[in-house]
């Protein structure tokens, strides 16, 4: 790449900011960084590339290579890779400015082309990772395959059996017949989960959870509707791709909840009770006269401008099992495998109704530390005898952003298998990794 054309990254960063009307502060907080680096940023004096670049062009509502470079020699570039990547065709690249200048058009048809071709490929490739390593493709063949064994068993007992009473005969019917069944149904419902995208409404390389998260991730983990007295139906009815079924059944759950959390504590009386008390989430949750899980989850769904610093979500339920995920840049969630541990999450679960406040120093990142407040309480009604279903919640935002007494310092990670604290007494599986720099 030109020197002078990557140069001028932060200029153009700074135009298509000021064509959408949107103030430096807003721009900085959406990506999750200073407000000040990102003035740094727009005036060249900071270079930057990889995620960063991805999500101030994604903010931005534009693609990271006309960032980066400008429409044509982004097109260049996408034909330059268009020709490395192909086997059999011998292009003259040393010819592609030629080619982009005579025929602009037919060159961007080649390289849009190309790029669907790559995402197809890449698709392809998710695919078949899922298919090796999602848990819940892996439990429901498990189980097909348990009934199909239970089934061949009492087929195999009637046919080789000539004395059978009546009475168990129609025992072993009545088992054929239930084996069947779920058989079935288990059968369909995978198809069903496997072939979610075979109706163009879905990604078929996500899994429902991937799916939601996803959905969230466009809303910006905020709905506006809700604010204004909209429904669930609201959402899910412009989602454009649609959600397929398991997701949209998993989505309206986690929406109906998010609708009842703005129902109850309306914007301008958070407002209100944020200038009033700062970002303290106990005090505003007793200000506001209701729980504070509740009140984690509104702070986390508020309109991105609306907080002085960014937030993290994740929720999880009594199994551990994570439900709901907010990612901040340095603070990854895990989604196939276990959570690390010692996140005050888990700690919220032994404890309910005990809101928990810990500064955490996510191992491998030295320097960077976060405040999180969790609690845990229970998600539906509560009777004698009947089994409790208690979710716990857990907010975070990075350290400094927020005033507050010194607290100790925990180390915790995303999740054990790179995670860097070899020596971690709730470690479960050996590390990808290398050791943790000495403090």
């Amino acid at each position: 790449m030109d020197v002078a054309e990557s140069s001028r990254t932060g200029s153009r960063i700074r135009e298509r900011r000021l064509s959408l009307g949107m103030r430096q502060a807003a721009l900085a907080q959406t990506v999750g960084i200073s407000a000040s680096y990102l003035n740094l940023i727009e005036h060249n004096r900071r270079r930057i590339g990889g995620a960063l670049l991805n999500r101030l062009a994604d903010a931005l509502q534009v693609a990271p290579e006309l960032l980066l470079q400008g429409a044509e020699a982004a097109l260049v570039e996408r034909l330059q890779e268009a020709a490395a990547a192909a086997q059999d065709a011998r292009p003259e690249r040393d010819r592609v400015d030629d080619f982009t200048g005579r025929f602009p058009g037919w060159a961007a048809l080649v390289a849009e082309q190309s790029g669907r071709i790559a995402g197809l490929e890449h698709a392809l490739a998710r695919l078949s990772d899922r298919m090796t390593h999602d848990p819940h493709l892996a439990t429901a063949l498990h189980d097909m395959l348990s009934t199909i064994t239970s089934i061949r068993s009492t087929a195999a007992i009637l046919a080789d059996t000539q004395d059978i009473t009546p009475e168990w005969r129609a025992r072993f019917d009545r088992n054929i017949h239930e084996d069947s069944r779920r058989l079935s149904e288990g059968s369909q419902s995978l198809v069903a989960y496997l072939d979610t995208a075979g109706d163009g409404t879905a990604d078929p390389a996500l899994s429902p959870l991937d799916e939601v998260a996803r959905m969230f991730d466009r809303l910006r983990h905020h709905v506006p509707v809700f604010e204004s007295g909209g429904t669930v139906d609201d959402v899910l009815d412009g989602m454009d791709p649609p959600l397929g079924p398991g997701a949209a059944s998993i989505a309206r759950g986690r929406l109906e909840e998010i609708r009842a959390d703005a129902r109850a504590l309306p914007l301008p009386l958070v407002q209100a009770a944020l200038d009033r008390l700062g970002f303290d989430p106990v005090r505003l949750a007793e200000a506001l006269d209701t729980g504070v899980a509740r009140l984690l989850r509104r702070l986390a769904h508020l309109p991105p401008d609306m907080l002085p610093q960014p937030v993290g979500l994740v929720i999880c339920d009594g199994a551990g099992a994570l439900l709901h995920r907010r990612e901040l840049p340095d603070f990854p969630l895990p989604r196939y495998d276990a959570a690390c541990a010692l996140w005050p999450l888990f700690d919220a679960l032994s404890r309910p109704g005990v809101p928990l406040v810990h500064r955490l120093h996510l191992s491998g990142r030295e320097g960077v530390q976060f405040d999180s407040y969790a609690v845990a309480e229970p998600a539906g009604p509560v009777g004698f005898d009947a089994p409790a279903r208690i979710e716990a919640v857990m907010l975070f935002t990075p350290h400094g952003a927020v005033d507050g007494p010194a607290r100790p310092v925990r180390r915790v990670g995303p999740t054990c298998r790179i995670c860097v604290e070899h020596a971690c007494p709730a470690r479960r599986v050996p590390t990808l990794v290398g050791e943790a720099a000495s403090a």
